[in-house]
């Protein structure tokens, strides 16, 4: 399972894109299969340099970012889920034949009111482990431990907060001390984590600092040529201005005593043109030796032809002349603001950039991070996008009764552009297209539209003879063909669709009595029962059985729980089956726990491949605090992903009450049990809630067509 690296900033200028680079760098050297991706673009273009540095160093991106306002939209529609889906869908594609991903997190900003919950909503869907960058820049009053702690808490609400350390950027030095650090970076990590540990320090064994990444001016000076996208201005003689540096910027308002002591390598000479004192003393350290950063002339004047004669050796030698129409002053606030980010075309300096901060990661701490086993947690998102893909790798025939119903005549269109199943609606074309066209939107051409009139009476001489057995009559059989869920589910019994979808205005049972009778059960299955996938904000659980059973045997219970098992699974769920009660392990008694203990027993005997424990009261099954009291040596309490209720009242009470209680999505009822796939839906349900039971529909008939 590939590891997902958050990159997460407590603030404006952390450096961000060159940390998630260095990391990148960093287990490079460790010889780990490293990927990146960034999610959310904040680049009004939609070129983002992270990308495209990452590209160039040799980590081919597989997916471009979503543009921040188009995550903002959808946010603002209430299509959070769809979003996510989408960000995971396209980790999964970066995460391909990878070990480690480093998803580049957002900068917050005051112009973006979903920067901050779409971090943590990205990192938690990803179950990425998060890595805050934090930099001096960011820092005013407090310290490094405050601004931490107080990044830290923006995911302590989350079930499984992950917050496993933190990297410290742009950290002032004397030049002593960056002399000892840049020649000893490992040391100078130590030095600096000793240096932050005291009573108060935020830094312990689960929250790790992971690196210490000096300031060094050089990596954060943009080249001359730089400054023409900062400001307006003109190259009078361009010189080295493609490879001069602006390290310190000397603005000439005093006399030229003072000057002359800043005219040291980098700096960017800023003098009004009729300062030919400073111009000239400019030049003169130019042809010295000192390699200037470049030479600007403000304000309206020109430079006086004498002193440019004078001064032509030093710009010819390469020192950059430039010319703004801005004042002096002007000029200065527009410098004060000079974008430092590494530009597109200066791959030399994010080169640098990046080797530099992967001198200064603990490569050893990284080392056993990698190392660590993840415990996988599949959230909703991430269900979401493994129906998507595995319903488009199925590539099967799907029916629905209910044509011209509005819901299901919209998730049909919608399972067909998203290539999720064929989509066959029974009932008249022009009320079916009069549906969609209600709805603002045109029918999908590849939706086949089955005329029940026309088609019906193809249908009784095998009906009769699949209830033979019955005694049923061609008369009865026409009859029962009226009903529309009756026709589409002899499709299925003669493997003319590969699954069948109804509910949205049936019942339960007009749904499931007919693939009783006409699909029947499945050799291996003793009953037939139904789970629910409850996706919760944190993770995707299994309830079982929610509508079929009114009070099963412990036989029945059984069967039920393997079933629901192997569902699990097969829809990428780990199993862990909690046998639900209202008394855990020994504690109680009454015939109602004795069921569950039996069928426990029968369970585990059956499959002993399964990790399946019971009875178990729900909060023994949901939560550790609790578990630890109740089950302490049971392998599933705490951490149970399948929940099997001992009745259909208790399991349908309590998958309404968490769905409607916590605003959960609850896909489902998917049937289990028969010889082919039949799901029923909920007659409240929403048009995603019929489009992913269309995918799960279209992967059981996958599976189904595996196993014959």
């Amino acid at each position: 399972m590939t590891k997902a690296f958050y990159i997460s900033p407590t603030g404006i200028h952390s450096g961000l894109s060159s940390i998630s680079l260095g990391l990148v760098r960093a287990l490079d050297k460790i010889g780990v299969r490293v990927g990146f991706y960034k999610p959310v673009t904040e680049n009004e273009s939609g070129n983002d340099n992270s990308i495209y540095f990452a590209n160039k160093l040799g980590h081919q991106v597989k997916k471009a970012p979503i543009h921040f306002q188009e995550a903002e939209r959808l946010l603002g529609n209430g299509d959070e889920a769809l979003l996510m889906e989408r960000v995971v869908s396209d980790f999964n594609a970066c995460a391909e034949g990878q070990d480690i991903v480093i998803v580049e997190g957002l900068v917050p900003t005051a112009n973006q009111a979903y920067g901050s919950q779409l971090n943590k909503d990205i990192a938690r869907n990803l179950n990425a482990q998060i890595i805050l960058v934090c930099s001096e820049d960011n820092i005013e009053n407090s310290s490094f431990n405050e601004e931490l702690k107080v990044a830290a808490s923006l995911y302590s609400s989350s079930k499984d907060p992950d917050v496993i350390g933190a990297i410290l950027n742009k950290i002032k030095l004397t030049d002593a001390a960056l002399n000892r650090a840049t020649e000893a970076p490992e040391s100078f990590l130590t030095h600096y984590e000793d240096e932050q540990t005291s009573p108060s320090s935020v830094f312990s064994d689960a929250f790790k600092l992971i690196g210490s990444i000096p300031w060094q001016p050089e990596l954060s000076a943009p080249r001359v040529i730089d400054l023409a996208k900062s400001m307006p201005l003109e190259i009078l003689k361009m010189g080295d201005a493609q490879t001069r540096r602006v390290q310190d910027i000397v603005i000439a308002a005093q006399m030229i005593d003072n000057i002359i002591p800043r005219l040291v390598p980098g700096a960017l000479v800023v003098t009004p043109a009729d300062r030919s004192d400073v111009i000239i003393a400019t030049c003169m350290a130019s042809l010295s030796g000192t390699p200037l950063a470049a030479l600007m002339l403000t304000g309206n004047s020109t430079l006086s032809e004498r002193v440019g004669a004078l001064c032509d050796r030093a710009f010819i030698d390469g020192l950059p002349l430039l010319k703004t129409e801005l004042d002096t002053f002007q000029s200065a606030s527009a410098l004060s603001s000079l974008n430092i980010e590494v530009q597109e075309d200066d791959f030399a300096r994010m080169e640098r950039v990046v080797d530099t901060v992967s001198e200064f990661i603990d490569l050893q701490w990284l080392k056993s991070i990698c190392a660590r086993e993840r415990k996988a947690r599949l959230s909703p998102p991430a269900f979401r996008n493994l129906l998507a893909v595995r319903a488009r790798r199925a590539a099967k025939r799907i029916v629905l009764p209910e044509g011209n119903e509005p819901r299901t005549v919209s998730a049909a269109t919608i399972c067909q552009q998203r290539g999720f199943a064929d989509c066959v609606l029974i009932g008249k074309r022009a009320e079916i297209e009069a549906v969609a066209h209600a709805q603002g939107f045109e029918l999908h051409k590849d939706i086949t539209i089955v005329d029940p009139d026309t088609v019906r009476e193809n249908y009784v001489a095998p009906m009769v003879e699949l209830r033979k057995h019955k005694g049923l009559a061609p008369d009865m059989a026409l009859a029962q063909l009226e009903d529309n869920v009756v026709l589409a589910t002899m499709m299925v019994a003669l493997n003319e669709v590969d699954g069948l979808v109804s509910g949205a205005v049936h019942t339960t049972a007009n749904t499931v009595r007919p693939a009783l009778q006409l699909i029947k059960t499945a050799d291996h299955a003793k009953v037939v029962s139904s789970v629910f996938f409850m996706c919760l904000p944190e993770q995707v659980l299994v309830y079982g059985d929610c509508a079929i059973n009114p009070d099963p045997s412990a036989t029945q219970l059984a069967d039920i729980a393997i079933q629901s098992a192997d569902s699990a699974l097969a829809f990428g769920i780990k199993p862990k089956v909690a046998m639900i009660s209202y008394s855990t392990g020994a504690s109680g008694s009454g015939s109602d726990v004795e069921k569950v203990r039996e069928a426990t027993k029968i369970a585990q005997a059956l499959r002993p491949d399964l990790e399946i424990d019971g009875p178990l009261q729900y909060d023994a099954a949901a939560i550790k605090s609790v578990a630890a009291k109740k089950a302490p040596d049971s392998k599933v309490a705490g951490e149970a992903t399948v929940f099997i209720f001992p009745d259909l009242n208790t399991g349908n009470t309590t998958y309404k009450a968490v769905q409607r209680s916590a605003n959960v999505i609850s896909m489902g009822p998917m049937l289990q049990g028969l010889r082919k796939p039949v799901n029923d839906l909920s007659r409240g349900a929403l048009v995603d809630d019929i489009v992913y039971t269309i995918a799960l529909t279209a992967i059981q008939a996958k599976q189904v067509a595996d196993q014959t």
